[in-house]
């Protein structure tokens, strides 16, 4: 059955959108060319494109022919205004972008352990508001999260987890309350997996896990291009894999005695201070992954504590194989990005030598890469998530 004209339309211009966010600015005869569609079609859907605020003339081809050069349409960038929150245990940051992702202000604020749960929320909303204002916008049309914790499937919700604050659940209903603009939640390793795919390391890759490394650990799987969050949302929830070595069971409101114990921040850190290692960090990064990256620094340098390094190096990768190896068991996704602060800090080195232990461990061939986001990974994943949800619903509306 074909398509009523008013159905072609909205077809029409959701490719012609989606051709100009990609290429950038393009002639009507571009657009001709790539979307096949007729000169009248263009013409007509370039006119209710303009009309809707959504596209403007931005200049000219500056081709080299007789008469005028042709004008050059692009998305009008300020039409809808977006923020990404990172939502850890220590604190919040934030970003607030154009519709083509342009980021136009950054900030980010500390909450400590102590701070009362209507405080923490008031200081994260506040941070939102403020970042907003700074960046120009009147109102935020979409708002992506990222947070630890499982994510409710069905609703889009953060569900109640142990050992996270009440505020992480709190701010998601504040912004509702305080912001007119939608709100999207995902789980943190989530996003990073889908910043990977997109703009980091993964982006040849259909299929990959995302091993996440940071204050605690966690994983992502995607599978031929798609995300697979799991019947209750929680896979990947990799710290509370039982492995060897830990003395215990994890327990379901405890991860401690699994995957967490042997590769979570305070995990590393204690191991680097058995091999002799000072601790490291600055403000941008925690210091099991400032740990790290001194020990992969070492080692390069040939520095005089390089060979404690390399013994820490080497038993941090047969920790990370552990569960590197209990993933691709099941999934064999050919490939294995150690993502968060430490899995970026480790860079290469750390990364072959997980891919080395894999390799003895598991018939499976399966490269391992670092990240190339890190702990930054979160937000532009929050970011893109945003962005796609305003780009989906405003690129649905044009056609009349």
């Amino acid at each position: 059955m074909p398509a009523s004209p008013s159905t072609a339309r909205v077809i029409n211009d959701r490719l012609a959108l989606r051709l100009l966010q990609q290429e950038g600015p393009l002639t009507a005869g571009q657009l001709k060319q790539l979307t096949g569609l007729s000169r009248p079609t263009v013409a007509d859907l370039v006119e209710r494109l303009t009309d809707a605020g959504l596209v403007a003339v931005v200049g000219e081809s500056g081709e080299q022919r007789r008469g005028p050069n042709a004008r050059l349409y692009g998305i009008v960038a300020d039409r809808a205004h977006l923020a990404a929150l990172d939502v850890r245990t220590q604190g919040v940051a934030v970003l607030v972008s154009d519709l083509l992702g342009g980021v136009l202000a950054e900030a980010s604020v500390p909450i400590g352990g102590d701070t009362g749960t209507g405080p923490a929320v008031e200081q994260a909303v506040a941070l939102v508001e403020r970042a907003a204002k700074e960046a120009g916008a009147q109102r935020l049309h979409t708002v992506g999260i990222g947070a630890p914790g499982l994510i409710d499937p069905a609703g889009g919700e953060l569900r109640d987890s142990s050992g996270l604050p009440e505020w992480h659940r709190r701010l998601v209903a504040a912004l509702h309350e305080r912001l007119p603009a939608r709100v999207i939640v995902e789980n943190e390793t989530n996003l990073a997996a889908l910043a990977e795919q997109r703009e980091g390391v993964a982006r040849d890759r259909d299929t990959f896990v995302l091993l996440w490394l940071g204050h605690g650990t966690g994983a992502a799987v995607v599978l031929d291009g798609a995300l697979r969050r799991g019947a209750s949302g929680g896979t990947g929830e990799i710290g509370f894999l039982p492995v060897p070595g830990t003395g215990t069971l994890p327990s379901a409101t405890d991860c401690e005695g699994g995957f967490h114990s042997l590769a979570g921040a305070s995990a590393i850190a204690e191991l680097a201070g058995e091999h002799g290692l000072l601790t490291r960090g600055t403000d941008r990064e925690p210091p099991a992954a400032g740990l790290v990256r001194g020990a992969v620094r070492s080692m390069a340098s040939g520095a005089a504590d390089a060979a404690r390094a390399a013994r820490f190096l080497a038993a941090l990768a047969d920790r990370l194989a552990i569960g590197a190896a209990s993933v691709t068991a099941i999934l064999d996704p050919g490939c294995v990005v150690l993502g968060g602060e430490i899995g970026q800090a480790g860079g290469d080195e750390l990364a072959a030598r997980v891919e080395e232990r894999l390799k003895r461990m598991s018939p499976l061939p399966t490269e391992v890469r670092a990240s190339a986001l890190g702990g930054g990974a979160v937000l532009r994943g929050a970011l893109l998530t945003a962005r796609d949800g305003a780009q989906d619903e405003l690129f649905a509306r044009p056609a009349r």
